[in-house]
């Protein structure tokens, strides 16, 4: 695979024109998937697309999680549990994904777990107008047949993964590993950006 050098900024410029060129649907939902910067790159896809007249809304699934008891029933640091038990992927589509498909009302929970204090968000519904992009970003995301029109992957090496995992989360290591292995993001995602080091992104051709 070919890489071309990009900024974030300018990457968040041409993710925004290829989402504005999707065929017409009610609503976008953007998935960025990786180990470090999807929140930072989805960040930066807001304020375009409101320039260009499309409400954007931004989830985070850190803050989709499951209760720490489900989390952690196999211990604190189990790889597996991780890659296969930490997100609430049922959670996920219902009240964020499955409101913005064909026949949806729109109306998205932004937040449904504080994973920090292990207690619900309460927070309130939002509803996202007709034409909304929707960016969810988080880790491990690919392969798992999430309704969405457009999966970006931050690719890493096993190295740059260690590097830019903190020293205490070292132990997931495995996790991502297994991902590389049974998912193979680089070759699902529809857009696949190398971030061997934050500060020189590259695109794939």
């Amino acid at each position: 695979m070919r890489y071309r050098p990009i900024s974030f900024e300018r990457l968040a410029a041409e993710l925004t024109e290829r989402i504005l060129a999707l065929p017409g649907t009610p609503w976008v939902r953007v998935a960025i998937d990786g180990v470090a910067g999807t929140s930072e790159l989805a960040d930066l896809l807001v304020d375009p697309l409101r320039v260009n007249g499309r409400a954007a809304l931004r989830v985070s699934t850190v803050d989709f999680l499951r209760p720490a008891s489900l989390r952690f029933e196999k211990g604190k640091q189990d790889p597996d549990a991780r890659y296969l038990d930490w997100l609430d992927e049922g959670a996920l589509r219902r009240e964020v994904l499955d409101p913005l498909s064909a026949g949806g009302d729109g109306m998205v929970l932004p937040a449904l777990w504080d994973a920090g204090r292990d207690r619900a968000t309460r927070l309130d519904r939002v509803e996202l107008p007709a034409g909304g992009v929707l960016i969810a970003d988080g880790e491990l995301l690919l392969g798992r047949g999430l309704p969405v029109e457009l999966t970006v992957h931050l690719s890493m090496s096993a190295n740059a993964v260690r590097r830019r995992l903190p020293q205490e989360e070292h132990w997931a290591l495995p996790a991502f590993a297994r991902y590389e292995e049974e998912v193979h993001p680089a070759e699902v995602a529809d857009v696949v950006v190398r971030v061997e080091d934050p500060r020189h992104p590259a695109v794939a051709a």
